[in-house]
């Protein structure tokens, strides 16, 4: 985990700044301030409809409206098109994960362009996760949830992004499933993947979180680092309710 201080740190690979977002007249973030830096896992938690994938959304440029500050490597991303987003370093894994189920494993993951250098290989892939290895010739509707997890982070890691956005990586998922991805995103971490995470399952994200952000409301009401998690641990149940 990386304990410096943001000072030492310089400036964050990824700066969120008063962001405010609407879906139609519904207003769902308020001044939305966050720092993601280079190497780093940061979690967002909270209730259902807290405004945790929204953010996610709003980062991606996907929010039919948002104002604030977002800035990726220093570039400000309110200038960047849509479909050019990934092409600033950053992916997004959503809920629903997106898998296409008439095309076979290996065709879901060719699917995405490579937007920078550096991508994992096909084959380092299948070395990561196994489980693909093994479906690679099957349709995405003989897959597993849990297969389908994999497939969805593996198809965004052979496409060079340096920060990967996850939205409830282990929802429903079997517990060998999750430990599994647990191990995965702890391999990712050490290689110096930045990951910001939606995650309801503390113990699961306390294995790669250096730092925490709690929401409510669309608002951030507070961050504190992972050793503070147990000392947190009435405070998250007020505020998430689990």
């Amino acid at each position: 985990m990386n304990s410096a201080p943001a000072a030492e740190r310089g400036e964050p690979l990824l700066k969120v700044r008063k962001v405010n977002g609407w879906y139609g007249e519904s207003h769902v973030l308020h001044d939305v301030s966050l720092d993601l830096y280079e190497g780093e896992t940061i979690t967002l938690v909270g209730r259902n409809g807290a405004g945790k994938t929204s953010t996610l959304r709003a980062i991606m440029n996907l929010l039919p409206r948002r104002s604030g500050e977002i800035r990726i490597a220093g570039r400000d991303m309110a200038k960047v098109p849509v479909h050019r987003t990934a092409h600033s370093g950053i992916g997004y894994v959503p809920e629903e994960r997106g898998i296409f189920a008439s095309l076979t494993v290996s065709e879901n993951l060719m699917l995405p362009p490579k937007v920078a250098e550096g991508g994992m290989s096909v084959e380092a892939i299948f070395d990561l996760f196994p489980n693909l290895a093994e479906r690679r010739n099957s349709p995405g509707t003989k897959l597993s949830g849990g297969e389908q997890q994999m497939l969805a982070i593996a198809r965004i890691l052979r496409t060079g992004v340096k920060i990967i956005l996850l939205d409830e990586p282990t929802e429903g998922l079997a517990p060998v499933i999750i430990q599994r991805i647990g191990d995965v995103l702890v391999e990712l971490k050490k290689s110096g993947m930045t990951l910001l995470l939606v995650e309801q399952n503390f113990r699961f994200a306390r294995k790669v979180a250096d730092r925490f952000y709690l929401m409510e409301d669309g608002h951030i009401l507070e961050s504190f680092p992972t050793a503070q998690l147990d000392a947190k641990m009435d405070r998250l149940h007020e505020v998430v309710g689990v």
